[in-house]
């Protein structure tokens, strides 16, 4: 994936992880940035174009899809987080909303702009995904059965979209400095340092990126082998 003359359509863009992939898509020359959001008065960032979308909503994504033929690149960053243990009386609820949101949320909007990715050469997606695809607890059990689900999913993806030439790019990482982690006491990355590494990969072709240290110890120790993902990546700060 090259970003000379990309045009990127990036899901909850208006602040943290979401904001850090539209700078950083400017800052890599991207021909056009798509900034979307729920409420598009919230994005504020100069030389992106504000978009209206709830990934929920099925009517939005296909009017979003319809609009926006010259996408090239789809960052499935939209997600939601919440707490509790799976055996919490409203597991099942809060599981739900955050299956629409990090599971159909990123399929819904894969399915729409698969064919005008294909029609502009192949393109990429990627899809945010987290270390609590693989390790879970008490503190995000339900997240982390819905990030499960949406690694699966991803697999599928770039199955599926291979013979269109279609990359996909799943992004694995822990704790990112945002407003979604400011109450916890965890170590954290900072979002630039994520998307960083995110887009080197993409540039490289990858398949995976494991985007922090933690994140690739877990892969390593799950897959008995030391991770080689990365090897060839620079270390940003």
């Amino acid at each position: 994936m090259n970003f000379e003359n990309a045009v990127v359509l990036i899901t909850g863009a208006n602040r943290g992880l979401g904001l850090a992939f539209a700078k950083e898509a400017l800052k890599r020359g991207a021909k056009k940035v798509y900034a979307a959001a729920r409420n598009p008065a919230s994005i504020t960032l100069e030389g992106v174009t504000p978009v209206q979308l709830d990934v929920t909503n099925v009517a939005e994504v296909q009017r979003v899809a319809q609009e926006l033929r010259d996408v090239t690149l789809l960052v499935n960053n939209a997600g939601v987080a919440e707490l509790g243990p799976i055996l919490a009386d409203d597991a099942v609820t809060m599981m739900q909303r955050q299956l629409e949101v990090n599971l159909y949320g990123p399929l819904r909007l894969s399915q729409a702009f698969a064919s005008t990715l294909k029609a502009n050469g192949g393109g990429a997606i990627v899809n945010v995904l987290s270390i609590a695809s693989w390790i879970t607890g008490p503190l995000l059990a339900t997240y982390s059965v819905t990030k499960s689900a949406a690694w699966s999913m991803t697999n599928a993806l770039r199955q599926e979209l291979l013979s269109q030439n279609t990359q996909v790019l799943a992004l694995h990482v822990g704790f990112i400095d945002t407003d979604l982690t400011k109450g916890l006491e965890v170590p954290k990355v900072t979002p630039e340092f994520v998307v960083e590494r995110t887009y080197d990969a993409l540039e490289q072709g990858l398949s995976q990126v494991l985007a922090d240290e933690g994140t690739q110890q877990v892969h390593a120790a799950l897959s008995g082998y030391p991770d080689i993902y990365l090897k060839a990546l620079p270390q940003h700060g």
